[in-house]
């Protein structure tokens, strides 16, 4: 499943979809052959060879997309992530243009996954528990 933040068409060409864990997770899937879901151990790979505001080298820079300060984002990795928020198993939306949340292959109960999140302004790569209703962004990794 799938959805676009607040239903509202205008995020999807800016942000993308947000998909719950199983449609993220599903091999036949969301990426493409050759690609996949990164683990939670993937991203911690990914923040330790990026170092100190190992968050701010992964965030597109300036406040377009991303709420203002965008303080210490300098995209230095490419990865350009974009705030796309999230929406929680309830069913509501939080977090465009502050939070970016991305899916990992690492499931960590029968009702959930690790996510990991940037944060608009901090450092860190962060991780966090979702239910696997909730809808996030994904990246994919080359296999």
């Amino acid at each position: 499943a799938r959805t676009i933040y607040a239903n509202t068409a205008s995020n999807l060409a800016t942000y993308g979809y947000l998909y719950n864990w199983h449609a993220a997770a599903d091999s036949r899937g969301l990426c493409p052959t050759g690609w996949r879901l990164p683990s939670d151990a993937e991203w911690t790979t990914l923040a330790s060879y990026l170092g100190s505001n190992a968050g701010g080298k992964l965030r597109a820079t300036g406040t377009t997309l991303w709420l203002s300060p965008n303080s210490g984002a300098t995209n230095e990795s490419g990865f350009t992530a974009l705030p796309g928020g999230i929406r929680s198993d309830r069913g509501d939306f939080g977090g465009i243009r502050t939070i970016a949340n991305f899916w990992t292959s690492t499931r960590t109960d029968g009702r959930g996954a690790l996510g990991r999140f940037l944060v608009l302004g901090l450092a860190e790569v962060g991780s966090d528990y979702h239910g696997e209703r909730s809808g996030l962004s994904v990246r994919c990794l080359k296999n």
